[in-house]
């Protein structure tokens, strides 16, 4: 969920930037870019996130599996 969250906010700054490019406002375009950059990041990072957390408790599993422990 905030995966998606933080992929809409970059999409909707890299659109003001665009707005902001085309206005010929060079400085607002490149900061509001920088940030849309920065939410892509982290949405790829809540990914990673999201996707380390399953292997790890899934190696969990795992291990208690063949230990023997419930």
């Amino acid at each position: 969920m905030i995966e998606k969250l933080w992929m809409f906010v970059a999409a909707l700054l890299l659109i003001v930037a665009a707005v902001f490019l085309w206005r010929n406002n060079l400085s607002a375009a490149f900061v509001t870019a920088a940030l849309g950059a920065c939410a892509w990041f982290l949405s790829y990072r809540t990914q990673l996130r999201a996707m380390t957390k399953a292997h790890d408790d899934e190696s969990d599993e795992e291990w208690h599996e063949r230990s023997g422990e419930n």
